[in-house]
C-alpha cells in the first residue's frame, strides 16, 4: 500500500512521529517539552480554588453543545472577550477561537480575496501557511526577519493589489527569537494598503506589558490590525483569541469558517481562562524568573554548540540530523530529562534539533541538572 511506503520512508529518514506516552506520574521528571511558560498548568491551589467555585455555578457547563452562532450559553465567552478588550484597549474588540490553528486558518481567508496579497515570514507557523493556502489568494514569503526584502516585496506589489497582508510571529516557536515589530509597523506608515497580522501565541502571557505580548509593548501597538493570542501555552488553558477593530470582528463572525462551523469552547473552560487572564498583570515576578532562567539556559546550551543561543523562554540545540536528535532525546529521557526532537517538516532539513521550553516552575538547580545530563549524553 502507498501508506506503508510513506511510513517506511519516514522511518528510514528518522522522521516517523509517535505520540509520547503519558509522563505525569514521574515526579522526578524534568520536563522541557511543554509550553507552560508561567508554570500555571500544574498549580494545584489555583485549580482547587476554581473548581470549588465552578461547582456552585450551574452556568459553567462542560460543553457549549453548539457553535457560537447557535449556542445558548454565551455569558462566559462574552465576559472573557470583554476582559481582553479592556486589557488591550484602543477601542478594539476580542473574538474567541477554539485554537490558534482555528484562528489562523479562519481569519486569513475571511479577510482576503483575489485582490489581496499575503506576504509572510519564511518561518511562520504551519497554521498561517494553511491559512494562506485556504485564502486562495496570491502569497509570497520573505527570508526570516529580513525587513529589506519584505519592503522590496511590498513596494513591488503595492499598486497591484487592493490589500497586502503582512504576517509574522512576535516570538518564533522553534528558535525563540523575536520579530522586528517596529520596523514592520513603520512600513504601514509608508504604504497605506497594508494590513498587519501578528501571531503572539508564544508571547502572550510571558512577554510584554502585563503579559499581553510584544506588540502591546512596542512603539506602534495601534498599527497591528490583527493580533492573535493563544491560551494553551502561558495561560494554562486552551483556545485562542483575536484582537481586532469592531468592524473586522463583525466581518469574522460572518466569514470565518473555523468560527462558524465549530462547536464553541466549553463555558467552564472560558471561566477558567478568564481567571488566568485577569491574573496576568500580577505575574511579573514569574516572567522575570523565566528571563533569569533563560540566560542560564543560553549559557548552558552554548557549551554544546558552535552558535550563539538566544536567551529566550524557547531555545534550540541544533543537531542537524533527525536520527541523532531522536537518539539524544531518548538518552536524556533515561536521565529523567524530557526534551523532544523537532524534525522536518516542522523545521528545515539540516536544522533538526532539541527544543527546550522554560517554565516559571523551574529552578536554577533544574538547569544544572540539564547541563549534567547533556554532558553525559553528548
Amino acid at each position: 500500500m502507498k501508506f506503508e511506503s510513506v511510513l517506511e520512508d519516514l522511518t528510514t529518514r528518522g522522521n516517523l512521529r509517535q505520540i509520547p506516552a503519558d509522563s505525569t506520574d514521574r515526579a522526578d521528571l524534568l520536563d522541557f517539552s511543554t509550553n507552560d511558560y508561567l508554570g500555571l498548568a500544574a498549580d494545584q491551589m489555583l485549580r482547587r480554588e476554581f473548581v470549588n467555585k465552578a461547582l456552585q455555578d450551574d452556568s459553567m457547563m462542560m460543553s457549549s453543545s453548539a457553535s457560537r452562532l447557535l449556542a445558548a450559553t454565551q455569558r462566559h465567552h462574552e465576559a472573557l472577550e470583554d476582559c481582553l478588550a479592556r486589557m488591550y484597549g484602543g477601542g478594539r474588540k476580542a473574538l474567541l477561537f477554539n485554537s490558534g490553528y482555528h484562528a489562523n486558518t479562519g481569519i486569513l481567508p475571511a479577510v482576503s480575496d483575489k485582490s489581496t496579497l499575503i506576504i509572510a515570514d519564511k518561518l511562520v507557523h504551519a497554521s498561517l501557511i494553511d491559512g494562506m493556502i485556504l485564502s486562495r489568494c496570491d502569497f509570497r514569503r520573505f527570508p526570516h526577519n529580513d525587513i529589506e526584502t519584505l519592503e522590496r516585496l511590498v513596494r513591488a506589489n503595492a499598486d497591484r493589489y487592493e490589500t497586502i497582508v503582512v504576517a509574522a510571529e512576535s516570538v518564533y516557536s522553534m528558535d525563540g527569537d523575536r520579530a522586528p515589530l517596529e520596523e514592520i509597523a513603520e512600513l504601514k506608515m509608508k504604504y497605506n494598503n497594508l494590513l498587519l497580522y501578528l501571531d503572539e501565541a508564544h508571547a502572550f502571557g510571558i512577554d510584554g506589558p502585563d503579559g499581553l505580548g510584544l506588540a502591546q509593548g512596542s512603539r506602534y501597538p495601534e498599527l497591528w490590525d490583527i493580533v492573535i493570542g493563544t491560551f494553551g501555552k502561558a495561560a494554562a488553558s486552551s483556545g485562542a483569541f483575536a484582537i481586532v477593530a469592531p468592524k473586522v470582528r463583525e466581518l469574522l463572525v460572518n466569514r470565518s469558517r473555523s468560527l462558524i462551523f465549530s462547536t464553541a469552547l466549553p463555558p467552564m473552560q472560558m471561566a477558567w481562562t478568564q481567571k488566568i487572564v485577569e491574573l496576568l498583570p500580577y505575574l511579573e515576578p514569574k516572567r522575570e524568573h523565566v528571563r533569569v532562567l533563560a540566560k542560564k539556559l543560553s549559557d548552558t546550551l552554548s557549551l554544546f554548540t558552535n552558535s550563539h543561543v538566544n536567551a529566550s523562554h524557547i531555545q534550540p540545540l541544533i543537531v542537524g540530523d533527525a536520527k541523532r536528535a531522536v537518539e539524544l532525546s531518548k538518552a536524556l529521557l533515561e536521565k529523567n530529562v524530557k526534551v523532544l526532537a523537532i524534525r522536518t517538516p516542522t523545521v528545515p532539513a539540516g536544522t533538526e534539533r532539541l527544543r527546550f521550553s522554560l517554565s516559571a516552575a523551574m529552578t536554577d538547580n533544574d538547569i544544572d541538572r540539564l547541563r549534567n545530563a547533556l554532558e553525559s549524553v553528548i
